[in-house]
């Protein structure tokens, strides 16, 4: 079991990004909102288990954490998960500092590193060789933030941040592995069925 924000990245066994994805899903009881960053990300969150609460992004590379943060800040008192790739992240390291600021209690993290920008050729990213996220996001001050040893040590961290009073941030290392299945290109209907899942619109 490791110690909060403290286990490098090198120890940390290598996963399977749907596999984390459904362990996360199964453990959702309260009508959480997962906001699911673009590409495998939200297609593995589709196959996981098609939620209301579930939002997912389309062609907007970077921005799963921002705009899980705004939806945490609208409403404090539903747990929020952000689901985002490495090179999504890289894009929008800015985030961590306004997330660390502005300490949201209710917004977990969950950071998939697989090294590559994986949807556009499998080109390396930085988190590949030289940048260590969770240390990135350490140093600008979301403290609680640790690599997943495993599974069960993945799992064991989801379960505290459905109780945690302060933001986290959940690194994973995970394969190559493509996603499972495709998310229905709708904005229109992902939006309302994200809506309706939030209780801020009235069904029709």
């Amino acid at each position: 079991m490791n110690k909060q924000g403290n286990t490098p990245a090198r120890n940390t066994k290598v996963m399977n990004r749907f596999d984390l994805t459904s362990r996360l899903v199964a453990r959702l009881k309260k009508e959480e909102a997962v906001i699911g960053g673009i590409g495998n990300t939200n297609f593995d969150l589709w196959a996981a288990g098609h939620r209301p609460q579930n939002f997912y992004m389309l062609g907007s590379m970077g921005l799963a954490l921002p705009i899980a943060l705004g939806v945490a800040l609208a409403q404090p008192n539903r747990r929020v998960f952000a689901l985002e790739g490495d090179g999504s992240l890289l894009m929008q390291l800015g985030s961590l500092s306004t997330i660390a600021t502005l300490k949201p209690k209710n917004l977990t993290m969950v950071v998939m590193d697989n090294g590559i920008y994986q949807i556009t050729g499998a080109q390396p990213t930085p988190a590949a060789a030289a940048t260590d996220l969770v240390a990135v996001a350490i140093g600008c001050g979301l403290t609680h933030s640790n690599w997943a040893a495993d599974e069960e040590d993945f799992e064991r961290l989801i379960d505290e941040s459905l109780t945690a009073n302060q933001p986290r941030l959940i690194g994973v290392k995970i394969d190559d592995k493509a996603g499972v299945g495709t998310t229905r290109r709708d904005p229109v209907q992902i939006r309302e069925r994200f809506m309706l899942g939030l209780g801020v619109r009235e069904p029709l």
